[in-house]
Order: C-alpha cells, then sequence, then structure tokens
C-alpha cells in the first residue's frame, strides 16, 4: 500500500525537539543574483542540523518495548546527533556507528548526549553496514538516515514550513542530497500542496549518487565518494527515496568545491553564520542555477542544512571560495631574468590587489612567477593576459588547474645555486595599493630579486619574504633603501630553514 506522506508529515513528531525555523531573506545574494534568495535556516537547530526532525520523528513512533532494546544507526556526524538527542529525551540507549573521516567536532557533540560512537571506514557507506552488524548483534533497532518513511516525513516538516512562511511566489526549492531523505520529504509535501514549484536537488560533482541514478533509471553504486562535503558523502541512495525522487524532483543540479566554498562565503556575508559545505550545497546550487537559466526576478528557497563546520577547515574555505566566485585568477608568468622586469611586470598589473606571490629564481634565462590577482569576473582575467601577450609576457591562466590549487601556489621553489650575494629579508608590507610598487622603486635598479614570497591572510600586513641579490659593496646603500621603505623587516639570512631548503 503505498505511503500517504502527506499525512505523515502533518502528523510527524518534531516540535519536542526541533523549532520552526526562520526563512531569512539573503539581502546582498539576492541583489548580486537579480532574484530573491530566501534561506531555510536549518542551521539554527539546538543540533545545528535539520536531521533532529527525522531521527526523532522516527524513534517517537518506536513502541517502548523496542526503545528499550535501544537503537543503532549509522551517520557522517548530523544524522548521529539528531538520534543522540532523540535517544536522551526519550531515555533509550543510542550507539552511533560514523565513518573515521568525521570531523571532530560532530564525534564530540554525539558524546556529548549520551551515545556511544564507533567509528568505521571511510565513508558513511562502510558505518552503514557496521551498524547493521552492530544492531543484528545487539537486538537493537536500526534508525535509518534517510531510507525510512517516518524520517522522510519529518524531513518533510521542512517542506510545511516553507509553504506557510512564504505564501507569496515560489519558482524553485533548492534542497542538498546525500541518501535523498531531505529532498524525498520536501518534495512529498511541496508537489502535493503547490505542484508549480520546482523542487531542485544538489549535489557535489564527487558525490554525486542521486543525479547519476535517476539519469540511469536505477540505483546507481559510486566506487568512491568526495569528502569534502561529508553530510552528503553517500555512494548509493535509498530505494524509497529514489522512487519518490524519481516522481517528484524536477532535476539535480550539481556543484564543484570551490562553488560550495564561494556559497558559504555569500551566507556568511549575509547572515554571519558559518555553514558547513553539505549545509551550503543549495545555495551554491541556486547560483549556479541562476548562472545557467539566466533568470531574473525570480523567488528561490535554498535550504541551509547545517553547520556543523571544523574550525581548520575555514582556512581552506575562505582560500578556495574567492576562486568559486571567480574573484581571484592565478597565473603563470614568465618574466626577462633581468633587474627592473619584476618591477615592469608589477607595474602592468596596475591597482589590481596580489592574492599572493610565488617566486624564485632558478634559471637566467626564463623565470616563472606564479601569482593570484584579485578580479571582478573571467573577462578581466582574459583582458590581462592579452595585454601581457601584447608585452611579449608569456603568461598562462591557472585558475582552473587543480594541482596549481592545491600545491603550486603554495611552494616558493628550491635552493638557487646561481643566486650570488643573496640577502634574505621578511617584511610586513601594508595592506594597500601601492605599497609593493613603493618597495620595488625604492630599491637600486642593480639589485635582483632571486625569491619572493607573498599571501593574503586577510590582515591589516602582508607577510613578504623577499630574497635579493645585493652586492657586499653596497652594504650601506641596501641599510639606506631599508630606511627610506620604512617596513618592519628582519633579516632572515641566517636562517637555518633558509640555509637547509632555500640558500646557495
Amino acid at each position: 500500500m503505498p505511503v500517504d506522506y502527506l499525512k505523515k508529515i502533518l502528523n510527524a513528531k518534531v516540535y519536542d525537539v526541533a523549532i520552526e525555523s526562520a526563512l531569512d531573506l539573503a539581502p546582498t545574494l539576492s541583489l548580486r543574483l537579480g532574484n530573491r534568495v530566501l534561506l531555510k535556516r536549518e542551521d539554527q537547530q539546538s543540533v545545528f542540523s535539520f536531521k533532529l526532525r527525522g531521527a526523532y520523528n522516527k524513534m517517537a513512533h518506536l513502541s517502548a518495548a523496542e526503545r528499550d532494546r535501544g537503537v543503532v544507526a549509522a551517520s557522517a556526524g548530523n544524522h548521529a546527533q539528531g538520534v543522540a538527542l532523540a535517544a536522551q529525551r526519550l531515555a533509550c540507549k543510542a550507539t552511533i556507528v560514523m565513518p573515521v573521516t568525521t570531523p571532530s567536532i560532530k564525534i564530540h557533540a554525539v558524546e556529548s548526549r549520551g551515545a556511544k560512537v564507533v567509528l568505521h571506514g571511510d565513508s558513511y557507506s562502510d558505518a552503514y553496514d557496521k551498524a547493521l552488524e552492530v544492531a543484528k548483534a545487539s537486538g537493537a533497532g536500526f534508525v535509518h538516515p534517510y531510507d525510512d518513511p517516518e524520517v522522510i516525513a519529518g524531513q518533510g516538516t521542512i517542506g510545511m514550513e516553507i509553504l506557510r512562511q512564504q505564501q507569496g511566489p515560489i519558482d524553485a526549492i533548492f534542497v542538498p542530497v546525500g541518501g535523498g531523505g531531505l529532498i524525498s520529504g520536501i518534495a512529498s509535501y511541496v508537489k502535493r500542496v503547490r505542484p508549480e514549484i520546482r523542487v531542485v536537488g544538489v549535489e557535489p560533482v564527487d558525490s554525486a549518487a542521486m543525479a547519476q541514478s535517476l539519469a540511469a533509471g536505477r540505483r546507481v553504486k559510486l566506487a568512491n565518494v568526495g569528502l569534502f562535503a561529508d553530510g552528503v558523502a553517500v555512494k548509493q541512495v535509498g530505494k524509497e527515496t529514489f522512487r519518490i525522487c524519481r516522481e517528484l524532483v524536477d532535476e539535480v543540479v550539481l556543484v564543484d568545491t570551490d562553488a560550495t566554498c564561494a556559497a558559504i562565503k555569500d551566507v556568511f556575508a549575509d547572515t554571519r553564520s558559518i555553514l558547513e559545505p553539505a549545509g551550503a550545497l543549495a545555495i551554491a546550487g541556486i547560483k549556479s542555477y541562476a548562472e545557467k537559466h539566466r533568470v531574473r526576478n525570480r523567488t528561490f528557497v535554498g535550504i541551509a542544512s547545517g553547520a556543523n563546520m571544523n574550525f581548520d577547515r575555514l582556512r581552506f574555505v575562505a582560500e578556495r571560495a574567492e576562486l568559486g566566485e571567480e574573484r581571484e585568477a592565478i597565473l603563470a608568468v614568465t618574466i626577462p631574468e633581468r633587474p627592473g622586469s619584476f618591477r615592469e611586470f608589477c607595474a602592468l598589473l596596475g591597482k589590481r590587489s596580489i592574492t599572493e606571490f610565488n617566486y624564485r629564481y632558478a634559471d637566467s634565462k626564463v623565470p616563472h612567477i606564479c601569482v593570484g590577482i584579485e578580479i571582478a569576473n573571467r573577462h578581466e582575467t582574459a583582458t590581462l593576459l592579452r595585454a601581457m601577450h601584447t608585452r611579449r609576457i608569456e603568461a598562462y591562466d591557472l585558475t582552473d588547474n587543480a594541482m596549481a590549487k592545491l600545491h603550486v601556489r603554495h611552494l616558493v621553489g628550491g635552493h638557487a645555486p646561481a643566486a650570488k650575494n643573496e640577502i634574505l629579508y621578511r617584511f610586513e608590507f601594508p595592506e594597500r595599493p601601492g605599497a609593493l610598487m613603493q618597495f620595488l622603486n625604492s630599491m637600486s635598479r642593480g639589485w635582483n630579486i632571486s625569491l619572493f614570497h607573498y599571501r593574503n591572510h586577510g590582515a591589516d600586513y602582508g607577510r613578504v619574504l623577499v630574497g635579493m641579490q645585493v652586492p657586499p659593496a653596497d652594504k650601506v646603500e641596501f641599510q639606506r633603501f631599508l630606511d627610506r621603505v620604512g617596513y618592519l623587516c628582519v633579516d632572515e639570512t641566517g636562517n637555518p630553514a633558509y640555509r637547509m631548503f632555500l640558500g646557495r
């Protein structure tokens, strides 16, 4: 007999633990996209995720005898916290099997609610198999994170709230997809009540189990899944969720890691809240959809599904967000190896903010520079490249080059046997336009820059490492140069790290 999800959602038991989360306008993002973007703030729940809805609804429908035997769950983190909270409220034992890749913040949150945590495998699928073993051996009930009608109905209360909160036009609701429980619940309600609203799933390109399954017409099992958005790192979607999605979901949008990081930054700009990668997928999907279809003046809802972010990931997110927003270009440039050519190249960049500069003297004829530049859009990158080629400067766009983004941009180089009379100084440059040119213009034109490394860390001062070939006879003139520049500096020529990895 088919499940009546509308009835189940209307009778779901979620509000003992869940709040009706806000539906907030994202004003800055809306203005930039030319569309009205509303964020369903499930990051405001007590466990910072929507998952407590489905977990509690499932466990609240268990009999007293079933709860006495305890429950077992498998989760990358957010479902685990939902089950742990439900078990705490309903006074039953809970064992959660989590992948070893789960962020520590999620593990500690589960343990703090009294649940037992077992770490096993690299993905949700590995943890799932182990959890079934634990449940069978102990006689405890298994609480599925997505492929269960009661769990689906619990998540579906989000769709009910959206339609109650926004009774005006809604063109599409964007939903992050892992196993499919959240989008199945939302679609089951929305398509019964307001079928004209599009329901759009959003997945990472490297964890696209639902998109591939819908395209194939059957459930596809992925060999591997990306782990950046660990909350949706599922190798195979559920049977029931796949059935519902085939019937009710309009399309699935795929986004990459850079786009997800950019979406995290967008939400922070409008709310001062930091979503986890899976929690920002829907917002990344809205941006991709709006660009692809070139739509304006539409109303889109994005499910901000979770905020269980490990603090140490923020460094990576901040760096990749600029690339995801196409606000940074990474270029590989070859300039003539002669005194003053570096200055000429910097002058060509004009007043553009430099986000990173990597250069190490290696060849007397073909020096290579890796530079990050703040841009408005990809068109500006193309214009800059044309200007360089006109000046006979060889340059390549590495913005979409994975190795360049992950590794090369962070490397200074190595030893430079030909860099005679090299001295090494660490400077603090004021983070303002013209600071680099002031430095270069103050230098003697006879001194060659043999090493240059700079990264923008968002502070008031940029930390810059500079190697210069200064003859011993120019010692007095070099001191005058330091005095003219006036930047705080430290002589690192005697630093053992320099001698071991960079010096002659």
